[in-house]
């Protein structure tokens, strides 16, 4: 104690070293980036490899199988999975635990140096798991010309913001871009006997524009590229017959092409969405001020006024809201513990004394933070809402332990001393024990484990901050600024307290009382457990804020008006739901993707999980009648179906008839919808056959007869022209009738018909192909409506159960279940090593083997308010409730480590067992009470957090909440009478 005596004699110290940490605390927050979830780099990287000229199994054979088997040959990499489909490959590699920083480059580099040598591939793109969102700030433009509005978007509104230094790639959907078509008249050119392929070669070479040489060192310069559509109708030709136009061998025109990526707003096609990502180390808000600054100046120079430009989402709203929410959530909390304090100590010094612990600790954690780099964003202030209540615990002990003593009439020097001493073993041992429990966070895999580490180690330092603060500045305000009562009213208090000892010397008069008492707390345990299957499941809670998004697949094949009547319907359906305010649709081929933002503030009727069920199964409702596949929520997950099942095997055959049966079970189980699988998404194309004599017998090459099937079905530009710094390409097609089999080409014999040379075959081909570490496999998806993860997850569990023990191929859980899997048994292993060190802390600490069991029994008792708070709450067992627990072992142990420890302290003075536990009971129950509702108090707005950071809020303070509440109460009566069964005498 030497340490403290010294300590609290440094009056000046202790007040400069306050106000340094409080000063560079708030220079620290203020100097803290802002964003809604922290940028971690995560320990895998997704590659995408687009070929837009090749077939599925053209990409499968050429890219994916030479990717995958180059990747496994890095040592490091845990999983491979490819999904290849027509023009693109995309491939994603788990790497292992810690190594995703190390193995990215090396999987960078290995991708591009392979793919140099690959023909047809456009464009390669590698990205590691955890970097910024693709598109945080989404706009969209509406209710103009859209012509007009194509080149506003094209020629004002992407140059003006890409220019942004906070901004790094503009992406509008929608556009309406211009092109030249040049229909060929058939007879005119067998007329003048020229080819297509002849007029197209003089096409391109004569939009030319190049430097040619030089003349006594000045550079002669060639340019006969085309002004203008007439430019182009006048081209001369050189044909059989003489000299031609172009316009005399075909139709030139110039014409406005459907949108590039279609885009509908409430049903509307005449929308442009422009999707906007912010450049490396720069901030979603510094992104979104810059683009709304930008916006705002395009306006005032009167561009773009007759049109609107609407903002649909933006993650920095997000992030303020969030922020907001937290932060006033804090405030109450510190506040409610403030109050709590007061209550308890009806000393308005001995309350500002304990409430200057709050912000010192706090400014305190803040400072730590910058140091480590870390962000403020949603996890991190969560862990500072958290150590609102915790943070005055350690304080709250001291000062009542050195307010005793002082009443006992000890001098304010000694009652500091001797009442620090009392109850710094305890501290020690109730903040190690906390802070210890955090240590198993690294051991929870998968990116949830890599987020829950970051709050960890907030928390932790907040524990830490305010133990450091308990020991020094409580110790020397208590010296001086504290003045003592010489008598203070206790009959509230000594009432209560009065009862408290007539139960526990009734518990502890008689062993069997005791073996009672405990008994009784086992079956609460036990029956406990029933609960447990009404809690709902999940894994992590949904971040945003009245906005979600949905992915509607669609059935193999589907024409362009049925994609049109779809799209109708689905806008009237969302119109009929009174919290959609809009809706807006983007076309992926197979697929549409749903971007629907609610109404807020005064207009919400309901809360945003019950519309977004609304819309789920509103949606439903059109694959009667519609041709949609399935309907899931494309926020939740990779693919967005929570049920994801794998079938893999040598034999594709069979592979496929346990497919269809597995399938078949799974949609029995109640709770599940939207049922598809790999097999039921497919495409249509016509193969062609070739008849090798009839093409030899009419003087042609089957190399000729691609080349004219090609020259009919092509729609590839042959040639690009540049007007008003608009760049526009130039198509050429033939008249091509119905039937292309119909469409005549020259022989030797005449002009043919296709139809004699080739047909066309029908056949069936897969949309995607997915592989696993170089093995292919078929997946079972599904949603899940009207149940939660949890109840699915066990009768899924038990349809595999009965498709485990087949030979030829294997069955395993996927997606949501398999994270949610994982995770319950990472979380599960973190549990069991926090509570062993927990143990092994107070083993040290008492010096005894088995007071740590003693004060370990409160933690199944614990539980039981955990299951009782999340059964009466209904609020999710997700990752953050699951964290709250492994937070709850830590604190919990906290109120039975002060009552052993002081039992401890009088039996070695010689105080009888019973004695002195009734005794310990009635000196340490004030403070217990203390810490608990302080603890409670400062944790009850984030219980009752609304807004969208709620969901992350409160699923982990009504953990902490109920089960530190109930393991309170019961604490003061079962662990003495475990003490009394357990000891002699």
């Amino acid at each position: 104690m030497r340490m403290l005596e010294w300590i609290i004699h440094q009056k000046v110290l202790m007040m400069l070293v306050s106000v340094f940490i409080i000063g560079i605390g708030i220079y620290s927050i203020s100097h803290l980036d802002t964003e809604l979830t922290p940028e971690v780099s995560l320990d895998g990287a997704s590659i995408t490899v687009e070929a837009s000229n090749m077939s599925v199994e053209d990409v499968e054979r050429q890219i994916t199988i030479p990717l995958e088997q180059q990747l496994q040959k890095i040592v490091g990499l845990d999983e491979v999975t490819s999904t290849t489909s027509t023009g693109e490959s995309s491939l994603h590699v788990t790497f292992a635990n810690g190594k995703g920083d190390q193995l990215y480059q090396a999987v960078e580099s290995n991708v591009h140096f392979l793919m140099s040598d690959i023909p047809n591939v456009d464009q390669v793109n590698v990205q590691q798991d955890g970097a910024t969102a693709a598109f945080e700030f989404i706009l969209d433009l509406s209710n103009g010309d859209i012509a007009e509005m194509t080149d506003f978007a094209k020629n004002t509104l992407q140059p003006r913001l890409e220019k942004l230094p906070e901004v790094q790639e503009v992406m509008v959907a929608g556009l309406r871009e211009q092109k030249v078509i040049i229909e060929w008249n058939d007879d005119a050119l067998e007329n003048h006997g020229v080819t297509t392929g002849d007029v197209i070669g003089q096409i391109q070479q004569t939009n030319a524009a190049e430097t040619i040489g030089d003349v006594t060192s000045v550079e002669v310069y060639w340019d006969t590229t085309f002004e203008n559509v007439d430019a182009i109708q006048k081209l001369p030709i050189s044909t059989d017959q003489g000299d031609a136009t172009l316009n005399d061998i075909a139709e030139v025109s110039l014409e406005t092409e459907d949108a590039t990526a279609d885009t509908w707003k409430n049903g509307s096609s005449d929308v442009l969405m422009v999707q906007i990502a912010r450049a490396e180390n720069v901030s979603q808000k510094a992104m979104t001020t810059a683009v709304r600054d930008e916006i705002s100046k395009i306006k005032s120079a009167g561009l773009g006024t007759d049109m609107t430009l609407n903002e649909v989402i933006a993650h920095a709203d997000f992030v303020d809201d969030a922020m907001g929410d937290v932060t006033k959530n804090i405030v109450i909390g510190g506040i409610i513990a403030i109050v709590m304090l007061l209550l308890f100590l009806r000393n308005i010094r001995a309350t500002v004394v304990i409430s200057v612990s709050i912000p010192t600790s706090i400014l305190l954690t803040v400072l730590a933070m910058h140091v480590l780099d870390y962000s403020m964003n949603l996890l991190t202030l969560i862990g500072l809402g958290l150590g609102i209540g915790m943070m005055v615990d350690s304080s709250i002990v001291i000062l009542e332990a050195i307010y005793r003593k002082k009443e006992q009439g000890l001098s304010s020097v000694a009652a500091v001393i001797e009442g620090t001493k009392e109850v710094a073993t305890a501290i020690t041992a109730s903040a190690l024990t906390t802070i210890v429990v955090f240590l198993p966070i690294g051991l929870i895999g998968g990116d949830s484990g890599k987020y829950m580490l970051i709050l960890a180690i907030v928390v932790a330092i907040t524990l830490i901050s305010s133990v450091l603060i308990a020991f020094t500045l409580i110790p020397t305000l208590a010296k001086d600024f504290l003045r003592y009562k010489k008598a203070r009213d206790n009959a509230g208090p000594g009432r209560i307290v009065a009862f408290y000892k007539k139960v526990l010397l009734w518990c502890l008069e008689k062993k069997r009382r005791s073996l009672l008492i405990v008994v009784s707390f086992l079956l609460v345990f036990t029956f406990s457990f029933f609960l447990i299957p009404k809690i709902p499941l999940n894994i992590m809670p949904d971040i945003f804020n009245r906005y979600t998004e949905v992915a509607i697949d669609l059935e193999n094949d589907v024409s362009e008006e049925e994609k049109l009547a779809i799209i109708e319907q689905v806008n009237e359906q969302l119109q009929q739901i009174d919290d959609v305010e809009a809706n807006f649709l983007l076309d992926y081929d197979d697929r549409f993707m749903a971007s629907i933002v609610m109404t807020k503030g005064n207009d919400v009727t309901k809360e945003q999980e019950l519309v977004t069920e609304e819309i789920i199964a509103s949606l439903r409702d059109l694959q009667k009648t519609e041709p949609i596949r399935a309907v899931e929520r494309a926020l939740d997950g990779v693919s967005g179906y929570p049920v994801q099942i794998e079938l893999a095997g040598e034999d594709f055959n069979e592979l496929q008839a346990a497919t269809k049966e597995l399938q078949t079970e799974i949609r029995a189980i109640d709770g599940v919808v939207g049922i598809t699988s790999d097999m039921d998404n497919y495409s249509t194309r016509q193969k062609v056959s070739i008849d090798e004599d009839a093409i030899e017998e009419a003087g042609l090459t089957p190399l000729q007869m691609k080349d004219q099937l090609s020259a009919f079905l092509s729609d590839e530009a042959i040639s690009i022209v540049e007007w008003d710094e608009t760049k526009i390409p130039i198509y050429a097609k033939s008249s091509t009738s119905e039937n292309v089999l119909n469409e005549t080409i020259p022989t030797m014999n005449g002009k043919e018909e296709l139809a004699t040379f080739i047909s066309l075959k029908t056949e069936k081909t897969p949309n995607q192909i997915v592989r696993k570490n170089g093995k292919r496999y078929l997946s079972i998806m599904a949603d899940v409506e009207g149940a939660d993860l949890g109840t699915v997850n066990k009768s899924v569990q038990d349809v595999l159960n009965r498709f485990d023990n087949e030979e030829t191929y294997s069955v395993s859980l996927a997606g949501d279940l398999e994270e949610q899997q994982d995770l319950m048994n990472d979380m599960l292993l973190a549990m069991a090593i926090a509570i062993f060190l927990v143990y092994v802390v107070m083993a040290v600490q008492f010096n005894h083997f088995g007071h740590p069991l003693i004060v370990m029994a409160t933690l199944p008792i614990t539980v039981v308010g955990v299951i009782l708070g999340l059964f009466l709450t209904q609020a999710e067992l997700n990752m953050m409730s699951g964290m709250g627990i492994i937070i709850l072992i830590g604190i919990v142990l906290n109120n039975a480590i002060l009552l052993i420890d002081r039992t401890k302290q009088l039996r070695k003075d010689g105080v009888p067992i019973v004695p002195s536990l009734i005794q310990a009971g009635e000196q340490r129950m004030r403070p217990i009470f203390m810490t608990t509702l302080t603890t409670i108090g400062g944790m009850l707005p984030l219980a009752l957090a609304t807004g969208m950071s709620a969901d992350y809020q409160a699923p982990m303070a009504i953990v902490i909440i109920s089960g530190l509440l109930f393991s309170t109460i019961i604490t003061l009566i079962l662990i003495p009478a475990i003490y009394r069964l357990c000891s002699r005498g």
